[in-house]
């Protein structure tokens, strides 16, 4: 019911079940282990609502909506774009790895944990090993690069 489906919730108990296993003597040491595991379930169910949040639907995009326009084989009538296969999807994923590219390693890291996979700055510090503040910093840095490349492309491409 938390989750919203039963694929949802079996990925929820699932991780809930990797975030006791980390530490089993404190979940056993706990006086209350259902309290606790019920605690853990209700928080990994609470990322998972804020990362399926901040998730953000955009317009068309310009030569994504172009190539699946066109009539392909296979697509969906009114449908903005096609089945392509997965090509889209692996183009999106060569351009990512390409913007990531043009970050500093930590930077990088930092952006691919909390952006693309969901943690929360706190928990990418942690894995990463940096202090709360090291993390933020480097994600806010890697965020402007990326901006001002972004712009500075898009105008390189406006004066052809």
């Amino acid at each position: 019911m938390l989750a919203g489906s039963r694929q949802s919730a079996e990925d929820v108990v699932h991780e809930a079940y990797l975030k006791l296993a980390a530490r089993p003597q404190r979940f056993l040491a706990h006086p209350e282990p259902y309290a606790y595991a019920f605690t853990a379930v209700l928080s990994v169910a609470r990322d998972a609502y804020r990362k399926d949040r901040r998730q953000v639907l955009v317009d068309g995009m310009e030569g994504v909506e172009e190539a699946g326009a066109g009539g392909a084989a296979g697509a969906v009538p009114g449908a903005s774009g096609g089945w392509d296969g997965g090509v889209e999807r692996r183009q999106a994923e060569i351009e990512a790895v390409r913007l990531l590219g043009r970050l500093s390693h930590r930077q990088a890291g930092i952006v691919i944990l909390v952006d693309l996979d969901g943690y929360t700055i706190d928990q990418a510090a942690k894995i990463m090993k940096v202090h709360r503040g090291t993390a933020a910093r480097h994600r806010a840095r890697a965020l402007d690069r990326l901006r001002a490349y972004l712009v500075e492309s898009e105008h390189g491409q406006a004066g052809r």
